[in-house]
């Protein structure tokens, strides 16, 4: 009895303790290549070919595949995009927050491609989007990573 007794308590501390852990997908993140996501932004050539990690808040995860998530902090948003099956970020991920480390890409596309894209992403994500917004030729940034950890 006092085995079966012990084996139920080291199992739900085990248990409780594996709910603590950050969920860590692909190589993980290298925190020493930290840069704020306003800053990312608000200079994105500065930062081109390099490797750097991000951190944001995560406000949404594609429903559909977990190929995608976007990430934000302050008042700027950034997705971090695999290709399908690569990593799949959990649908749980929204409200935690999450490190990346990986290579800014950007993606430059014509008006009509980026009004399809961009209602395509707020369809998605369950916002509205208005196409008047975009006014000519866009860039999009996302972050394309080796690493990331989404802690809990």
């Amino acid at each position: 009895m006092k085995q079966f007794l012990l084996f139920i308590l080291v199992s739900l501390s085990l248990s409780t303790h594996a709910n603590n852990q950050d969920e860590v997908f692909g190589d993980g993140v290298d925190m020493d290549k930290l840069v704020a996501i306003e800053t990312l932004l608000s200079s994105p050539d500065e930062f081109s070919e390099q490797t750097i990690t991000v951190e944001g808040k995560v406000i949404s995860v594609c429903d559909k595949k977990g190929c995608w998530m976007m990430i934000t902090s302050g008042n700027k948003q950034l997705r971090i995009k695999v290709d399908d099956g690569d990593m799949v970020f959990p649908f749980n991920a929204k409200d935690k927050t999450a490190f990346a480390t990986g290579k800014l890409e950007a993606l430059t596309m014509s008006k009509d491609k980026a009004i399809a894209y961009l209602s395509h992403l707020a369809e998605d994500a369950g916002e509205s989007f208005d196409p008047a917004s975009v006014t000519g030729e866009t860039t999009i940034y996302q972050l394309r990573p080796t690493g990331v950890v989404i802690k809990q």
